[in-house]
């Protein structure tokens, strides 16, 4: 599905992260690319993050899956909502939603929330801390937004939930199938079923906060440093006052922790591997048998499509000597064999290339090491 009437520029430069936007209905041809058991079956899966919400009167509860099958025919009166998270990864329809939004970097991505309610449920007045996507598949949800929030607005007491304790809307609106609210962060919004079989497809963008990025960045570089790396004052001076932590001491000090923090390259290299981990890193989708390098001219010769695992994070960074490709937290350095596969994979979730681009060992031992750790599989030509 692709959008057919949707001003990708003047998106980005009157709406993205400065306030909602509704979308009315702007695909070629809306299809729901998922059935409300097809959800309920992924909410049993033990790899599979799902939660259900209920809602009795003012008090909300939160159960996390996976849940037994008979935990649905057991579900009362009150308003209830089911979440699946990264539906994405398991539904290649699913996936393909995140297609038309691919005006966001690659590495903005987190990964498609689907929930279904019926009348009356939702999970409540909050605000979230990324850019989302909120487009409905089924039935239809009153979607409400109000003020911007931070980290001082306050929140209901409630062990799981975030949900904002005053919450007054300014807008609002009936969202039908196909149609879509971009929601900005920290601008806090409220959806309700109206009618039964709502579905809602949330697609989140990840945003690193500083404190996040400085901790393992720190983490990071200390473990590359050597215990002997000491501090040391070989044209130490007597001081009038053996108290004082002199001026020239704080310099050294200060030159030892920043000297290592301030490289730009291993700053580069280091956030493209971290940024690339997948949401689910202890997920394992490596295939049963391993392929060798030189087994991949074959495997392509009958123009075969190379896929990438929806559930793996494909980014690269532009190198004077080529690029580095990051994927699901490793670095390739790629030469200028390698370097146009890797920016043509990070382009396209499918990707059919020339054969005799397999004859190259740099791109051949770049496909087996993306193929064996299940960040790609072959899909052989019909």
């Amino acid at each position: 599905m692709q959008l057919t009437d949707f001003d990708i520029d003047g998106f980005l430069r009157d709406y993205w992260q400065k306030k909602p936007l509704l979308i009315r209905n702007p695909w070629s041809a809306w299809q729901n690319p998922l059935e409300p058991d097809d959800l309920a079956g992924l909410a049993c899966e033990n790899d599979v993050e799902s939660r259900l919400i209920i809602q009795t009167g003012e008090t909300w509860a939160l159960e996390s899956g996976p849940f037994p099958e008979a935990r649905f025919s057991q579900l009362g009166p009150e308003p209830w909502t089911l979440l699946v998270q990264a539906a994405d990864h398991f539904v290649e329809d699913v996936a393909a939603l995140i297609a038309p939004f691919r005006f966001v970097p690659n590495w903005r991505v987190d990964d498609v929330m689907v929930s279904y309610a019926p009348d009356g449920g939702g999970v409540g007045p909050h605000f979230d801390q990324y850019d989302v996507f909120l487009i409905q598949g089924l039935g239809q949800r009153r979607w409400q937004v109000g003020a911007l929030c931070d980290a001082a607005t306050p929140l209901l007491p409630h062990a799981d939930l975030r949900l904002l304790a005053n919450f007054e809307p300014v807008e609002e609106w009936i969202l039908e199938p196909g149609d879509i609210l971009y929601v900005p962060p920290g601008v806090a919004h409220n959806g309700v079923a109206v009618g039964d079989d709502c579905m809602t497809y949330s697609i989140g963008f990840r945003a690193p906060s500083r404190h996040e990025l400085i901790v393992d960045w720190c983490d990071h570089v200390a473990e590359q440093i050597p215990d002997d790396d000491r501090y040391r004052d070989p044209d130490l001076r007597r001081q009038d006052n053996p108290g004082e932590i002199s001026a020239a001491a704080l310099a050294r000090l200060h030159d030892m922790m920043t000297e290592a923090m301030l490289d730009r390259d291993a700053f580069a290299r280091w956030f493209g591997q971290y940024n690339s981990i997948p949401k689910y890193p202890e997920a394992d989708w490596r295939p049963d048998d391993a392929v060798e390098p030189q087994d991949f001219a074959e495997l392509l010769a009958g123009g075969g499509m190379l896929c990438r695992n929806p559930a793996s994070r494909f980014s690269f960074i532009r190198r004077r000597d080529g690029v580095w490709l990051f994927v699901d937290g490793d670095c390739f350095a790629c030469d200028e064999d390698s370097a146009g596969l890797a920016e043509g994979l990070c382009a396209q979730a499918r990707t059919r290339i020339d054969p005799a681009v397999a004859a190259s060992a740099a791109v051949r031992n770049l496909l087996a090491a993306l193929y064996n750790q299940g960040s790609l599989t072959i899909e052989p030509r019909d």
